[in-house]
């Protein structure tokens, strides 16, 4: 046994003595020993057994050990004899003097038999490749469709060497080269031959004769050739339609820079199209204008499109849906002739106009000319003519985004229509006449805004209009941000500093510093005054209204779903704070359009416009409230005179019968008269009243507790007041025109004035007693219905108690004083004041 398990005797002892202390620790656990000893001596039998089995496992491990010990040495030592073997037989062989020697020898031979055999089968694929090129070419012309198997063969042999040759590591590339070039060259005999089939008919037809057609002795001559050019073709389209189907089942975007092939029977029929395009579009033909882009572009889509389109339909359209169906005729721009002959139209355009845009370049109103050209040239291929470049859903992008994107020319352009735009905005803010108030824009009833609004508002409608048919979502927008939204904040900017300048013109601290004059302030405190609030107010209520229309079209609403649906991708990904439109970032884009992008809804509920139309609309308020302060001012002032005077007690009767409202009053009656008729034809309904109404409201205050409250009133100085009030309520319904609703106004502007009034010029009926006089005050009725309750009567029940006071208040149709402010008024009648 090892010395590590022998245990010395002390130390078994001791755990003897600790486990018999933790077994017997009281008398009652004596009574349990034999117990105790019965189990140490189970516990004893089973450790023996398992001390037996171990043995006998490490005896079997050790017996095992020793035997694969033995069969590894004789392995190895068998190994190094087959090693000598070897090295001798190579020596042998490669007459070698060492082993290493042998070995190099022996890998160079294997090597040249590999590239041996490697070449044996360049040789061979070599060999089928002129096979096939040369059955095809000696069949061509005689035997077209033996010719054409042939070269579907070649080419199914190319394309199978593309995968192997990646998974070789590019090991035979001149190889690949070589069948690539004879694959395209023999394509390209071929193709001539079948071409000039077609255009041997073409010819006997006279095309491109606008009146050509298809006689039916050559029908199947046409129909052949028609159909061997598709035949040519089809590998390719179909191994387009499969990338193309690929990349949409991965998620990808189909490449546009490519774009759908053009089939080969239309590009014989526009060959000799392109060629009298060519003849009026290039060299010193009058046709040709640099100014005029619109010149070749209707050309394409008039005297080309437009007049051959029959001619195609007729005589194409039948061949493709029977040589195509099924097989790429589930894209419409191969299986429909138009479609088609419209792809094989563009590429003469597109080349034109690639050669146009550098040499306007630096002439920017010919720039502009010929972008929104190619703009207006796609919208009628697209709207007009059905024309969805094989994209489906996507849509055709058009000759304008492969100009602005693929040859990047959109900052360009932009910039120059953002020159245009300020420089129109210009000559709008500099016209002195533009700054006026435009009554005739708008009818009755509708705030007028200036000239300037309306035209700047013009002027943004046409700028939408100019970029309406970008096809690319961050063009839309960075026209949106860069030029629209920002001519906004220019005359956002100019309006708020239009007002910030009349306070300072009305203040005390203006006046000091800029030398106006009393006389001035005193203008700009009246209708002139009005007039400058009320440019900035019906500019700010015009461009904020047309901005919330705005929201509502149709093009801006698609705008902003796009613009939630990019900010929500952008977010999920975490990529908020990368560029997003230009230099903007999605935060940056919220904050010029609307914040609701970035909320945790999502945008739901906000519009493009938000944040530009918040701002007019905080102008607008803010415009107002100065109005308001404007008018109420104006109204303490012009009531100074009047509130200051006291004949109210003491005026007696006149001798001749007649009245007049106080002369001191007028300045107020001169004040609301100017005022709201100028008001009422520059505000719309709402405004008017709401504005109206807080005039009325300081007329109300001041007399109210100026006058009633602080004067007492004999019965003839409460019927003056009631001639001046009435006076009041005259020139505020003259000066309205006699709208609807007036009425109403001047109840809620003046309706506790006109209680009070009436409350202070009580009559005292009867000339009796004051027991005989309140009789006879409780049998008469005012002629218009109302209780014709006395003063005595109603001043014994208002200073009864509140429910009493409530009660004849109710009878007296009086619902806007209080009981305090109706004690208080009836206490300045001098009769009572004894």
């Amino acid at each position: 046994m090892p010395a590590a398990l022998v245990e010395r005797p002390g130390a078994r002892d001791a755990r003897v003595g600790d486990y018999l202390d933790d077994k017997l620790q009281t008398t009652a656990d004596l009574q349990d020993l034999d117990d105790l000893i019965s189990s140490v001596g189970q516990q004893h039998e089973l450790l023996k057994r398992q001390l037996v089995d171990a043995e006998k496992d490490l005896n079997g491990a050790k017996t095992a050990y020793q035997k694969h010990s033995t069969s590894i040495q004789a392995r190895g030592e068998q190994f190094i004899r087959d090693q000598d073997g070897i090295d001798r037989r190579l020596q042998i062989i490669t007459q070698s003097e060492t082993s290493d020697e042998a070995v190099r020898k022996f890998e160079a031979s294997m090597d040249k038999l590999r590239q041996l055999d490697i070449t044996a089968g360049y040789v061979e694929l070599l060999k089928e490749v002129d096979s096939l090129n040369n059955e095809s070419l000696s069949k061509l012309g005689t035997a077209d469709a033996a010719s054409l198997d042939a070269y579907r063969r070649l080419q199914t042999l190319k394309t199978s060497l593309g995968p192997l040759q990646d998974a070789a590591e590019g090991a035979a590339p001149h190889l690949l080269d070589h069948i690539s070039n004879v694959t395209r060259t023999l394509h390209d005999r071929i193709r001539s031959a079948f071409s000039a089939q077609m255009e041997s008919v073409l010819k006997k037809v006279y095309w491109p004769r606008e009146d050509a057609s298809i006689p039916p002795g050559l029908q199947q001559q046409w129909n052949d050739s028609v159909s061997k050019l598709l035949e040519l073709q089809m590998p390719e389209l179909e191994a387009a339609e499969a990338a193309a189907d690929e990349a949409r089942n991965a998620g990808a975007a189909t490449a546009r820079g490519e774009g759908p092939r053009g089939l080969l029977p239309m590009q014989v029929l526009v060959h000799s199209l392109e060629l009298k395009f060519r003849y009026h579009f290039e060299g010193d033909k009058p046709t040709n204008r640099l100014d005029r882009p619109e010149y070749f572009l209707q050309f394409a889509t008039e005297n080309i499109l437009s007049t051959y389109n029959g001619f195609i339909t007729e005589f194409v359209q039948p061949i493709l849906l029977r040589k195509l169906r099924g097989r790429v005729g589930m894209n419409p721009v191969y299986i429909d002739a138009t479609s088609a002959f419209i792809t094989a139209i563009l590429p003469m355009v597109r080349t034109k106009i690639f050669s146009v845009i550098p040499r306007v370049q630096n002439q920017p109103q010919l720039l502009s000319h010929t972008i929104h050209e190619i703009m207006k040239f796609d919208s009628t291929i697209r709207e007009e003519w059905g024309y969805d470049g094989g994209y489906g859903e996507d849509g055709w992008k058009g000759l304008v985004w492969e100009v602005l994107v693929l040859k990047d020319w959109f900052p360009k352009w932009l910039q120059v229509e953002k020159d245009f735009a300020l420089a129109r905005y210009q000559t709008i803010i500099d016209d002195p006449f533009t700054g006026e108030l435009d009554f005739d824009s708008l009818g009755q009833g509708e705030t007028k805004p200036t000239k300037a609004a309306i035209r700047v508002n013009d002027l943004l409608e046409t700028i939408t209009d100019r970029y309406r048919d970008l096809p690319s979502f961050t063009q839309k927008l960075r026209f949106l941000i860069d030029i629209q939204i920002s001519i906004f904040d220019r005359f956002h900017s100019r309006l708020h500093g239009s007002l910030e300048a009349y306070l300072t013109m009305t203040s005390s601290l203006g006046r000091t510093v800029q030398g106006i004059s009393r006389e001035e302030q005193e203008k700009l405190q009246g209708v002139a005054g009005l007039d400058r609030l009320c440019r900035v107010y019906g500019s700010a209520e015009y461009l904020e209204r047309m901005m919330r229309d705005w929201s509502d079209d149709v093009f801006f609403l698609d705008l902003y779903t796009e613009l939630q649906d990019r900010a929500k991708n952008r977010h999920r990904r975490g990529q908020a704070s990368r560029a997003f439109a230009g230099d903007l970032s999605v935060s940056q884009v919220a904050e010029r359009t609307s914040a609701a992008v970035v909320s945790e809804d999502g945008g739901d509920g906000g519009a493009l416009f938000d944040e530009t139309a918040a701002a007019y609309s905080r102008l607008r308020v803010r415009s107002e409230g100065i109005i308001v302060d404007v008018l109420q001012h104006n109204v303490r002032e012009a009531l100074r005179g009047y509130r200051s005077i006291n004949p109210w007690a003491s005026l007696s009767s006149s001798a001749s019968g007649q009245s007049s409202t106080t002369p001191e009053l007028q300045p107020l009656l001169e004040h609301l008269s100017s005022s709201l008729v100028f008001l009422h034809r520059a505000l719309g309904i709402a405004p008017l009243r709401r504005i109206a109404r807080q005039m009325l409201f300081a007329v109300d205050e001041s007399i109210f507790h100026h006058v009633l409250f602080r004067r007492n009133f004999s019965t003839q100085g409460a019927n003056q007041l009631k001639m001046d009030v009435t006076a009041i309520v005259g020139v505020v319904e003259r000066s309205l025109g006699g709208d609807r609703g007036v009425d109403v106004l001047v109840e809620s502007g003046l309706g506790r004035l006109l209680e009070a009034v009436r409350l202070v010029g009580l009559p005292v009926r009867g000339g009796g007693t004051f027991a005989e006089t309140v009789v006879e005050e409780e049998d008469v009725m005012s002629e218009d219905g109302r209780s014709g309750l006395g003063l005595w009567q109603v001043e014994k029940r208002l200073f009864a108690d509140n429910e009493s006071a409530r009660g004849v208040l109710e009878e007296l149709g009086m619902g806007r004083l209080s009981e305090q402010e109706a004690r208080g008024v009836l206490e300045r009648r001098v009769e009572l004041g004894g």
